[in-house]
This record gives structure tokens, sequence and C-alpha cells, in this order.
């Protein structure tokens, strides 16, 4: 009985051991790269005071100016100089009748026959100034008497040409009291000058 029971005891160790798990031995960790010693042969690059890139986002509408180039300076002065005569009279006018008038109311009107019943200097006056005061001159030198003096100097602006002599000269003709005007002659102001008739007063009380 006593074999048996070292026989038995023999079981129960190799039972014990198989029951035991397998350790397997773990590897240590291997050490960490050097950081420096990896990158010991980058140089840092140079601070050349560079700004990056940028690209803005395009407008959903360009501009229309952007469509076209500049034009030469030579075109433009020749484009200005041609377009005078799409809003303004390319020449002076010395002389204005209106439909309808005798054909001799300008020879009367330069040799005076209708007496000055007033007179306006537009000297020193812009063309804002000068359209206002000839206006309000215009409506009450009419309540006078028919011919008036315009003196608008024969000054000439930035370009080399009269500016308010020529507009004076275009507001008078689509003046509806203007009846004729004429250059006065050289003692009255010459071509700085005009004698304008007005339509006859309604009343000489109004």
């Amino acid at each position: 009985m006593k074999p048996f029971k070292e026989q038995l005891k023999g079981f129960r160790k190799q039972a014990r051991q198989a029951a035991l798990p397998v350790l397997t031995p773990v590897k240590p960790p291997e050490p960490e790269p050097d950081f420096r010693a990896l990158f010991s042969d980058v140089r840092p690059v140079k601070d050349g005071n560079r700004v990056p890139p940028y690209s803005p986002k395009p407008s959903p509408r360009p501009r229309q100016s952007d469509r076209y180039g500049q034009l030469p300076l030579e075109l433009e002065a020749a484009l200005l100089a041609h377009a005078v005569g799409w809003f303004e009279p390319a020449e002076l006018e010395r002389n204005f009748a209106r439909n309808g008038m005798p054909a001799a109311t300008l020879k009367r009107l330069r040799a005076g026959h209708w007496p000055v019943v007033a007179e306006l200097d537009l000297h020193g006056l812009d063309r804002y100034q000068a359209q206002d005061t000839l206006t309000l001159f215009l409506h009450r030198a009419g309540l006078r008497g028919q011919c008036v003096r315009i003196i608008h100097g024969k000054g000439f602006g930035s370009q080399g040409e009269p500016v308010l002599k020529r507009m004076v000269r275009n507001w008078l003709k689509h003046h509806p009291e203007v009846l004729a005007f004429c250059e006065a002659d050289e003692r009255q102001g010459g071509s700085g000058a005009l004698m304008v008739l007005l339509r006859r007063p309604s009343s000489p009380n109004k």
C-alpha cells in the first residue's frame, strides 16, 4: 500500500507542475534613440524676413475696370478733344438768333438799337455760381427791359479752352427768354462780353 501512495504523490506533483503557467522570459526594452545624435547634421534655416505666400479669395464680381487697360496719354487727349462737340459746341458761336427772328435783329443789337438796362460781370465765379447768378439776373433784368450786357471774360481753363465763355453762350441759347446775342464791340468788352436781347416784358408792372 505504501508504494502505491508514493506513486500517487508523484502523479499529483506532476499534475501540479503541468497546471503552472509557462513563463516566457521578457526582453528588456531597447534604449530610446538620442534625438540630438540622430539630427546632428541638420542646420537651421536662416531667417530671410520672408512672408509666406498668400492668395486672396477672388471677388465674386470682378471690377469692370480691370477688364480694360489704360489708354496712352496721346489717345486720351485725342478722344477728349474730339468729344467736345458731343456735349458742347466745338466752335464758339459769336452770334445767335432764335428761329423766327427778323434778319436784321443781330445788326440792330450790335448797333445798340436797344438800350442796355442791366449788366452782369461773371469774373471770379465757378460754373455753378455763374449759372445760378445768370439765371436770377436774366429774370430780374427781363422785368426792366430787353437788352443786357453779360461779361464772361476771355479766360482759359487748364486745357487751354475758354471754359466759362463757352458755357455761358451755350446756356443762353437754351434759355427760353433769350431771343438773340452777339459779341460786344471792343469798347464794351469785345469777345469777352455779350449783348443779349430778351423777350419783351409781358407787363411793365410785373
